[in-house]
């Protein structure tokens, strides 16, 4: 009998009712929660520096509060990252909530990824928030124990399902391929409804029915051997196709090998089929032994921020701007570390609305100190409203700076981590890190196959025939570009690996012109995924860009024309 593992949240924020609606809307095992990002982790270090016992997901307490019994009743276990920055207290709470309701659950949760305390120790500077990507081995020796509800820290969100099946089918530690499966399984899960055609390229092609009702949240059948079926509750929104789960493989990856502390997954050997309606199988995935290191999640406060935002309209765009750029830094009674203007040409010549024919000038400030990136910058701006371009106005009155957070990735040894699962009767086991390892290393990237020669060609938009999905790791972008499944899903593969090459991505896309650029094929998925390094800055929380996470960068490439195969549309 196959182990269904659903998810009911994507983010700290996503849908509440998300935990009832997978509770009720079918049959479950466990129910997973993934509530951490590493702008997550930086908020909840904002919070407990204002409160010790703080430092955990609250959203997910209140979920439980209104779901537990239900949980009890169905017998569905519940796995979550809620934890953050402090587990026990949120496993306590839970404790206490239990009690208050008079629901006898066994709650364990797992410990040992945060390392603030001996961050000197590790040469890992002095950050607010310091944790490592632990994996499933402690959540699957809570659910062994027992427990109905584990929470944990920061592990990997992969791992909120390979623990529950490791605990399940009894796998080894060294059932790579099971472990691998598990992983990519976990991997299509840990973003939600991303799975059942959220942010999708082609979410056009979804049936008007699919897009009225709220999307489903993904389930995953994990069959003993790792294999899984990919699918959702019945009569739940969205779609499951080859396609909404290449989507979200692609996300926020780098090449052919999926390191995570458990297992090193090859993406490079996904199978994925069409298995019925709203089911898609993954299968033949390989593993191999995880690396020696553990990623550390380090999170600093990097100083304060402000921004202008003015407002051009109509004629003489560019010379308004200049005007105000020159105005703005000449009475700027002490430079800012950073200063960087943008200038959006969202104005429309002979608009029928004001707002059609107004550009917007935006004006971003960074520096460690909050008085000259707070009103000194701000109130320079607004000084200028009756002495400046026609039609001075701005979109905000001016505001005080706000502090932002710098995202840092270190690695230290894996048996420097003290991984430890507390089990529902308070006992604590260690668990111990993975006896075999390998370094991690590059895989021989495939031959591709031969380029598509002759026929007749048109200029279109790329999104006629590729897909694509992109997202942030730090300061880096990923964007993931696949070729259409279908009658000519072969070509469209041989094209899109031979005509989006690194030099073309960058035409495409100015923005990345003088970055570094990894480019990784995965013939497997028709996909091709690349690494933009830098493009984001120091990371979301520090906003460098318009799109400080990516997210819309696949969506612009798509938007670029190029002369297209005819036989491909």
């Amino acid at each position: 009998m196959t182990l269904r593992i659903g998810n009911a949240s994507g983010f700290y924020g996503d849908r509440f009712s998300a935990v009832r609606e997978m509770l009720t809307g079918g049959p479950l095992d466990v129910l997973t929660g993934d509530y951490l990002a590493e702008l997550t982790m930086l908020i909840l270090g904002r919070d407990r520096l204002k409160d010790a016992d703080r430092g955990y997901a609250r959203t997910f307490l209140r979920q439980l509060e209104e779901n537990l019994g239900l949980a009890m009743d169905r017998g569905v276990k519940i796995v979550t990252n809620a934890g953050g920055l402090n587990p026990a207290g949120l496993a306590e709470a839970l404790r206490e909530l239990a009690d208050r309701l008079g629901i006898p659950a066994n709650i364990a949760y797992v410990t040992g990824d945060d390392l603030l305390d001996r961050a000197g120790e590790l040469n890992l500077g002095e950050p607010l928030t310091a944790n490592a990507y632990l994996g499933g081995w402690g959540i699957a020796e809570g659910l062994r124990a027992g427990a109905d509800v584990v929470v944990t820290g920061r592990v990997t969100d992969a791992s909120l399902v390979v623990g529950p099946a490791a605990a399940h089918y009894g796998w080894s530690r060294t059932d790579y391929d099971a472990l691998a499966g598990a992983v990519v399984a976990g991997h299509v899960l840990e973003c939600g409804a991303q799975t059942t055609g959220g942010n999708y390229s082609f979410f056009t092609e979804l049936s008007t029915e699919q897009r009225r009702v709220p999307f489903g949240f993904p389930i995953a059948e994990i069959e003993p051997n790792g294999d899984s079926v990919i699918t959702k509750h019945d009569g739940t929104g969205g779609a499951i196709t080859t396609e909404t789960v290449t989507a979200q493989l692609l996300y926020e990856i780098t090449g052919a090998r999926y390191a995570g502390p458990d297992v090193t997954a090859r993406f490079d050997t996904i199978r994925l089929d069409q298995d019925g309606p709203d089911r898609v199988r993954i299968s033949g995935v390989r593993g191999e032994a995880p690396p020696p290191t553990l990623k550390v999640c380090l999170n600093t406060l990097g100083g304060f921020r402000n921004e202008t935002t003015f407002v051009l309209t109509g004629l003489d765009i560019e010379a308004k701007a200049e005007l105000a750029k020159a105005q703005l830094e000449s009475g700027l009674a002490k430079w800012p570390a950073e200063l960087r203007w943008t200038l959006a040409r969202t104005d429309h010549p002979d608009a029928d609305t004001e707002e059609a024919a107004s550009a917007l000038l935006h004006c971003a400030v960074r520096d460690p100190d909050p008085k000259v990136a707070g009103r000194a910058f701000s109130g320079a701006a607004i000084e200028l409203a009756l002495a400046s371009y026609p039609g001075f106005h701005v979109t905000a009155p001016p505001s005080d700076a706000s502090p932002y957070g710098v995202y840092q990735a270190e690695y230290v040894p894996a048996e420097a981590v003290e991984h430890t699962a507390v089990l529902p009767d308070g006992r604590r086991v260690a668990i111990a890190p993975a006896a075999d390892t390998l370094p991690l290393a590059d895989v021989e990237e495939p031959q591709p196959p031969p380029p598509l020669t002759g026929g007749p060609t048109s200029r279109a938009p790329l999104g006629t025939v590729l897909g694509a999905r992109s997202g942030d790791k730090g300061g880096n972008a990923n964007l993931g570009v696949w070729a259409r499944p279908g009658i000519n899903a072969d070509d469209g593969y041989r094209w899109l690996v031979h005509a989006l090459t690194t030099e073309k991505l960058r035409e495409l896309l100015p923005e990345t012109a003088e970055l570094p650029i990894q480019r990784h094929p995965l013939p497997n998925l028709r996909a091709v995924n690349f690494v933009i390094e830098g493009l984001l800055g120091l990371g979301v929380a520090a906003q460098h860009r318009f799109d400080p996470q990516a997210k819309a960068l696949g969506e612009w490439l798509r938007a670029r024309t190029a002369d297209i195969p005819d036989a491909l549309r």
